[in-house]
This record gives C-alpha cells, structure tokens and sequence, in this order.
C-alpha cells in the first residue's frame, strides 16, 4: 500500500488511536514525522513517543496522553498543507486556532515547530496541521 501523504496518515492513526483509547500506536518514521512527534509531546497532547529502529525504516511508537476520567486530550486534528495544495505562509501572517487554545504546527527553516515560537523567531513557512 502506497501512501501518498505520509503526515496526513500519522495525524490520522494518532486520530483514531484517540478514538478507541489506544495506549499506544505505531507509525512507520521519517524524520519530519519524529519533529512532528516531538511537537506534540512538547505542547501536551501525547505522553511520549519513541524511535525504534527495525533496520530498514523503523518506527515511531507514540504514547497517547487522555484525563483522569478518559478524556480526550486531542479533540481535534487537521491536516492544512496537502501535496496537491501546499499552504505557506509569512512571519505576519502566521493563524491562530481557537484564540490560542489550539496549536498551529508548522515546517519552517528552523524545523518544525508551533506557529507561536514562529511568530516569536521571526519565521514563515508551511503550515502542516492544527491540533486541538
């Protein structure tokens, strides 16, 4: 099975491990997927995740994060920046998603990183998703 949008397929295995309260999930790794992880555990919305290498791609094992009483710390995940329609933008046009509830993860020359510390570096770039 090929699959053309490798974060898109990340952001949804996430999406539905969520929705059956998965304790963990497996995603084939690249390196933009690990930054994209390591995003995520930065801001709060997983516990933690982990590279294992099996030789020949490895794979990215994110622990998923959920409440005292299983709630859901994601409620919501959006892939913006598709391979068909790539969505860039500059350092004064960064969105902000749900009056700085939610994040707004973004590629720039400085890596990936949340639309705020863009803001805060003085960096553009392309908008991958919206997590909330």
């Amino acid at each position: 099975m090929a699959v053309t949008d490798p974060i898109a397929d990340m952001l949804t295995r996430i999406r539905n491990a969520n929705t059956a309260f998965l304790e963990q999930v497996d995603i084939p790794a690249s390196k933009i997927k690990e930054q994209l992880a390591r995003v995520l555990k930065k801001e709060g919305f997983v516990k933690d995740y982990q590279v294992i290498n099996t030789g020949v791609q490895g794979i990215i094992r994110v622990f998923m994060k959920y409440g005292k009483n299983r709630e859901k710390v994601i409620t919501g995940l959006k892939r913006i920046s598709k391979p068909g329609l790539r969505v860039y933008v500059g350092k004064d046009d960064i969105p902000r998603l749900l009056g700085g509830l939610g994040v707004v993860i973004m590629t720039t020359p400085g890596g990936v990183m949340t639309g705020k510390q863009a803001k805060k570096k003085g960096l553009g770039g392309e908008v991958l998703c919206y997590v909330w």
